[in-house]
């Protein structure tokens, strides 16, 4: 099913509950909900006063449906979207706000943002606690300030673990601790990030998928870090352009999605190997990686996929936007068989 929408859409969300999805187009600026029954048909907008950037829904309780929103002049926002009202209004940067996730809603721990932005930090936000971050991520004085693309939380498996990782323009990806909060791992991947993603946000932390510019994907196992290794990795091309997206299935973290910026969707599945784990020369721990198959890839439309997001309650349902103005619904079958 395709919605042909006024303007480019650059970021959708599923919502928790419901057959209802979430965009945000770029302009001066609607939040638009829109319901997919038999029908299309859309909920009255939201206008705030800039361009909205990314959101998410994951800091919001289950039974609430509070979207967090980025938009390009640094402001971090909370709203209601059944009320239309604002809950949250804070100028988190002094430039766009690229790239945000959102963790505690449901599961472990406090309900946090993290907002990525083109002034080179990333902050975690507390909604519980007005005006100031809990915690800023930045290079320190004199050091350069890289464009930070993307941004996501992981580990959370308990109320006191929690890391958040973080891609930039020059293809450095960072892992921080926020519990000792201090740099747990990073690794170039030569090419600008696109997204990145954890498997699953509230287990100890498993793989990160990362997304890059040149048709790269990264698949990084998370479980063993070694001290000059670093963790194990799998280097993969796909799509012939720019990989805009990777995100996981809900109900089997094992497959992926990614998108590609000719319009293409390409769908992944992780093999892991015999041995996870072995034993260097001194007896120290290293991680290996394992292979993945893909399993089906089609093209959906002649402009870049900007956004996909999987439906938490129905397996196989998907929404994407792409440049071309369009929503597209999408049904993968057979997912249960792998």
């Amino acid at each position: 099913m395709d919605a042909l929408l006024k303007l480019a859409r650059i970021n959708t969300e599923y919502q928790l509950l419901g057959p209802k999805i979430l965009a945000n187009k770029q302009d001066r600026s609607n939040l638009q909900t829109t319901r997919m029954d038999l029908l299309v048909w859309k909920q009255p907008q939201m206008e705030t006063m800039n361009s909205m950037k990314c959101g998410s829904f994951g800091a919001a309780a289950f039974a609430k449906k509070h979207l967090a929103i980025g938009d390009f002049k640094g402001n971090l926002q909370v709203w209601d979207i059944e009320s239309a009202q604002k809950s949250y209004d804070v100028k988190a940067h002094s430039e766009i706000i690229n790239a945000l996730d959102a963790i505690g809603g449901v599961g472990c721990g406090a309900p946090e943002i993290a907002t990525a932005s083109r002034d080179g930090s990333v902050k975690i936000w507390d909604v519980r606690q007005k005006e100031k971050p809990v915690a800023v991520i930045e290079p320190g004085e004199g050091e350069d300030r890289r464009d930070c693309w993307a941004v996501s939380f992981g580990n959370s498996y308990n109320n006191e673990e929690r890391v958040v990782c973080s891609g930039y323009d020059n293809g450095d990806v960072k892992m921080f601790d926020l519990r000792v909060m201090k740099l747990l791992w990073e690794k170039n991947l030569k090419n600008g990030v696109c997204s990145i993603e954890f498997d699953r946000k509230d287990i100890p932390m498993n793989k990160l998928l990362v997304t890059t510019l040149e048709s790269t994907f990264h698949v990084i196992d998370c479980r063993t870090l070694h001290k000059t290794k670093g963790f194990a990795c799998l280097t993969e091309k796909a799509h012939k352009s720019t990989i805009w997206m990777g995100r996981h299935l809900p109900q089997n973290r094992d497959l992926f999605m990614t998108t590609g910026g000719a319009g293409s969707l390409c769908l992944w599945k992780y093999n892991y190997p015999d041995l996870r784990v072995k034993q260097d020369t001194k007896g120290e721990s290293y991680g290996v990686a394992g292979t993945v198959d893909l399993l089906q890839n089609t093209t959906i439309s002649t402009q870049p996929l900007s956004a996909f997001d999987w439906c938490p309650e129905k397996q196989g349902l998907a929404i994407c936007t792409s440049f071309d103005q369009t929503l597209r619904l999408i049904i993968v079958t057979k997912l249960n068989t792998f």
